[in-house]
């Protein structure tokens, strides 16, 4: 997702080559509104609610979302103009973010004492129904909402232990889902040779190449500007201007260069998660993406890291290989992360809460 690769191996020593000047750093004002950003409001309140859902995992960082204010409490729409059609050609991860949102905005709801009950609407493009009530209970996951973050480096390789492996497990199990976990070595591999096949398929597609191009942010003024997209920080890359990270990234996105990279994040990582689901529709991506949030804040909660490889699921062809190996049957592997230990990385930014609302 929910989001995820930047193409900027090795573009610190060239850049340094062509002129160090030009390099870019975060910036005095990055970290300033990262910090305001992920930072508590009132979420008593609508605009509060839907500050707290926008903190949740989303694919590319699109925000493919919308919030509208019912007499029943909150409706959560589709933003169809932030589709992903390359990456996410069914809208499967955009449903899922979806869910990730409802599920942070139910947890918001909770910490103020109110119960809430979620349906998904089916007609046109669908929608998240979200009543509130006055019975409800704060659930602990509430307090990681600000703690959450996707760790795109690599990991320590220490084992996570089974007692946190069986809670994250455990907090992921809402209705219609659940979560596989892998930590043989010899199945990781295997997962990793799909991830490798998906990938290489992935970046030779001038398609999504040129799509995930579109929501590279290079340097902090640009993901400042935009508020979304995918800044080259949070992965470790170094900052560039626009004009000559465009020119890099085209030079270094190769599938053996990506590759490496991801062979040396999954070997790093203590084990791999697969949310899977009982049925392949819309509803049930729903449910996907709320489970997948719930993994993410337990799994922040306890202090281990976690970090998306999709490319096993967004590819048709290899999802049927994925499904087979893992013994699924007919039930649909969703979305597949990495989990292990890991210094936190700088943190995303969003657009502004005003900028989502829905008439």
């Amino acid at each position: 997702m929910i989001s995820r690769r930047s193409a900027l191996i090795a573009m610190g020593t060239v850049a340094l080559a062509g002129g160090g000047a030009l390099m870019l750093g975060r910036g005095p004002d990055y970290e300033d509104l990262t910090v305001a950003l992920w930072s508590h409001r009132d979420p008593a309140a609508f605009m509060g609610l839907v500050h707290y859902a926008t903190l949740a995992a989303n694919s590319h960082n699109a925000q493919a979302w919308r919030f509208r204010q019912t007499a029943e409490g909150v409706a959560i729409l589709p933003d169809m103009g932030r589709a992903l059609p390359a990456a996410d050609s069914d809208h499967h991860h955009l449903y899922a973010s979806l869910g990730c949102a409802a599920e942070n905005l139910m947890l918001a709801a909770g910490a103020t004492g109110r119960s809430s009950a979620m349906e998904f609407a089916t007609d046109g493009d669908g929608r998240i129904e979200i009543a509130l009530g006055q019975t409800g209970s704060r659930d602990v996951l509430f307090d990681a909402i600000l703690e959450r973050q996707c760790t795109r480096s690599d990991y320590d390789g220490r084992p996570v232990p089974g007692s946190d492996l069986g809670a994250m497990q455990a907090a992921a199990r809402v209705p219609g889902c659940e979560v596989v976990l892998i930590e043989d070595r010899v199945k990781i591999e295997q997962i990793l040779e799909l991830v490798l096949a998906a990938n290489t398929a992935q970046v030779s597609d001038p398609a999504f190449v040129a799509e995930l191009k579109s929501w590279l942010r290079f340097n902090a003024r640009a993901a400042i500007e935009t508020g979304d997209g995918l800044y080259s920080g949070c992965s470790g890359s170094p900052s560039l201007p626009t004009f000559l990270g465009r020119i890099m990234f085209g030079a270094f996105f190769k599938p053996d260069a990506e590759n490496d990279r991801y062979a040396r994040q999954v070997r790093s990582s203590s084990g791999i998660a697969v949310i899977v689901s009982e049925h392949d529709d819309r509803a049930h991506w729903v449910q996907a993406g709320r489970g997948y949030q719930r993994f993410a804040l337990k799994a922040a909660a306890l202090g281990i890291r976690h970090a998306h490889v999709n490319q096993p699921v967004e590819v048709p062809s290899v999802r049927r290989e994925l499904q087979s190996l893992l013994g699924l049957g007919d039930r649909r592997p969703d979305l597949v992360l990495r989990f292990g230990h890991a210094e936190p990385m700088p943190r995303s930014l969003r657009r502004p809460v005003r900028t989502v609302i829905a008439a």
